[in-house]
C-alpha cells in the first residue's frame, strides 16, 4: 500500500504536516511513503503545466491512502491547498485513492470543517472517503489521546478500503500476469 501525506499549510514543515504524518503512521504502523508539503511548490501552483506540480499530483493520484491536511483558515481549508487540488483532473483525478480529510484548528467551533468542507472536494475529485473527517486542536494534536478515539473507530475501515484501492489491485493483477 502506497501511503502519502499532503499538507496544505502556507508554512513549510508545519504542525499540519506533523499531524498528518502522525495520523498516517498511526493508521499503517509505518511512516508515509511520500510527503507533499504543498507550499514548497510555490508560485508554480498558480499556473498549469509545471513539471514539479505535475509530479506532485501524480504522486498523490498514484497512492492508495492519502492523508490530506490543512489548518482551518477563515473556517475552511487553505487557499494553497485549493490551488493544489485545482491541478487534479475533474471527477477522476483521485479515483482509486482512499483519503482521510484532516484539519487543525484553534478550538471546537470548526470541528465539522473536515467533514463539511474538505471531504466534499476530495470526493468530487473521485477519492473515496470512507470515514468522518478528523479535526484536531492545533495545541494538542501531538497528544495521542486527541485522535485515539477516531483511530479506534476508523483505523480498520480506512486500511481495508485503501487495501482494496484500484492501484493495489492493478499491481496484484500485474504480478499475477507475470507469474502465470
Amino acid at each position: 500500500m502506497i501511503v502519502t501525506v499532503v499538507a496544505g499549510n502556507p508554512k513549510p514543515a508545519s504542525r499540519t504536516l506533523d499531524a498528518a504524518r502522525h495520523v498516517a503512521e498511526s493508521l499503517t504502523g509505518r511512516a508515509p511513503d511520500r510527503v507533499v508539503d504543498v507550499v514548497t511548490l510555490g508560485p508554480s501552483l498558480l499556473g498549469w503545466g509545471d513539471e514539479t506540480v505535475k509530479a506532485a499530483v501524480e504522486t498523490v493520484s498514484g497512492s492508495d491512502l492519502v492523508v490530506v491536511a490543512s489548518p482551518t483558515y477563515k473556517a475552511s481549508y487553505t487557499g494553497v491547498l485549493k490551488c493544489f487540488l485545482d491541478q487534479f483532473a475533474g471527477a477522476t483525478g483521485l479515483a482509486g485513492v482512499t483519503v482521510v480529510p484532516l484539519m487543525l484548528g484553534a478550538g471546537p467551533a470548526h470541528a465539522l470543517a473536515p467533514e463539511l468542507l474538505l471531504k466534499p472536494i476530495l470526493v468530487e475529485l473521485g477519492a473515496t472517503a470512507p470515514t468522518q473527517g478528523l479535526y484536531l486542536n492545533e495545541n494538542t494534536y501531538a497528544d495521542a489521546g486527541s485522535y485515539e478515539k477516531w483511530l479506534e473507530q476508523w483505523r480498520d475501515i480506512v486500511v481495508a478500503t485503501a487495501s482494496l484501492s484500484t492501484h493495489e489491485q492493478s499491481s496484484r493483477e500485474q504480478t499475477l500476469a507475470v507469474t502465470a
